[in-house]
């Protein structure tokens, strides 16, 4: 009988906790949907669930989700509303027919500035307070706070304020400013940098994957040396706040314009294309054109502008 009333009062004590945590509502069981669904059930949040195809609803039922009938059905359960769908257009769609007055709704798929800053007066219309985000990981790095991931968040601050502790439940936030397009800013912005890193990855292994070099010693080697020159990126964003473009340079723009042609001769030699090179070594060379030959890259950011 005592482990009877043991085993009732945790319980009870479950039970009143899960109470206490804020109800959130969450549109989209995709892999990352669904990732981030179990860290709010984990951590006790009363969950409700929508998507288009109901069977993946069907394990997270299971761990204590409670599966909405539709969108507006899910919308109108809890005040908080997490949207983690496909697009822009999968936003419309979903919620046509739903009820936004007096809703927070925390927008989560991946757009474009302007799409989020749209959708921002979209909400506000309907009268819901807005947060976009934009999410820096991959659905296993969600719930695992050693993985490094995390939200950019962007809109309402007042929103963002209020409902912090359960944001930061799957992954870190990172709170960007009130325009809300600055989210989606950040986050292209990053991924487009990476994109860069992988062209240059892609051409390096390029050069040497068919040679008698171990592959594994290599990517070792490559990887130190992404992250020795990782640090560049602080003197670049001092060359562009001050528009002192040669302070600290240690490699300037005339020296490695004469150094590209060496790489594009190699890369003719290996028998490696030079397409993932040659536009960023012409607008380099164009850099070179209007500004000192002892400047850094920069300035080449000011010429990306349209």
């Amino acid at each position: 009988m005592l482990w009877a009333g043991t085993r009732l009062k945790d319980m009870e004590n479950n039970n009143a906790a899960t109470a206490s945590k804020t109800p959130v509502t969450l549109l989209g069981l995709g892999a990352m949907g669904t990732a981030l669904a179990r860290t709010w059930l984990d951590a006790g949040h009363p969950l409700t669930v929508w998507n288009r195809t109901p069977a993946r609803a069907e394990a997270l039922a299971a761990e204590g989700a409670r599966v909405a009938a539709s969108a507006a059905a899910a919308v109108a359960a809890n005040r908080l509303v997490i949207v983690c769908l496909l697009n822009d257009a999968s936003v419309d769609e979903a919620l046509a027919g739903a009820d936004l007055n007096g809703k927070d709704v925390v927008n989560l798929i991946t757009s474009t500035p302007a799409q989020a800053r749209a959708r921002a007066e979209w909400a506000r219309e309907r009268g819901a307070r807005y947060l976009d985000g934009g999410i820096m990981a991959v659905p296993p790095m969600i719930g695992a706070p050693e993985a490094g991931g995390y939200v950019f968040y962007s809109g309402s601050q007042a929103l963002f304020d209020q409902y912090r502790e359960v944001l930061a439940v799957p992954a870190g936030t990172s709170y960007v400013g009130e325009d809300a397009g600055f989210a989606a800013l950040h986050d292209v912005a990053l991924l487009s940098a990476m994109s860069g890193m992988f062209a240059g990855i892609t051409h390096a292994f390029a050069l040497v994957r068919e040679e008698d070099i171990d592959l594994s010693a290599f990517a070792q080697l490559l990887g130190d040396w992404l992250t020795a020159m990782a640090p560049a990126v602080h003197q670049e964003a001092v060359h562009l706040k001050t528009r002192d473009f040669t302070s600290d340079v240690v490699s300037n723009l005339a020296m490695q314009v004469a150094g590209n042609q060496t790489l594009l001769d190699t890369a003719e030699g290996q028998g490696i294309s030079s397409e993932l090179l040659l536009p960023y070594y012409a607008l380099m060379s164009r850099t070179l054109e209007v500004g000192s030959p002892e400047e850094g890259t920069a300035r080449m950011a000011e010429l990306l502008g349209k």
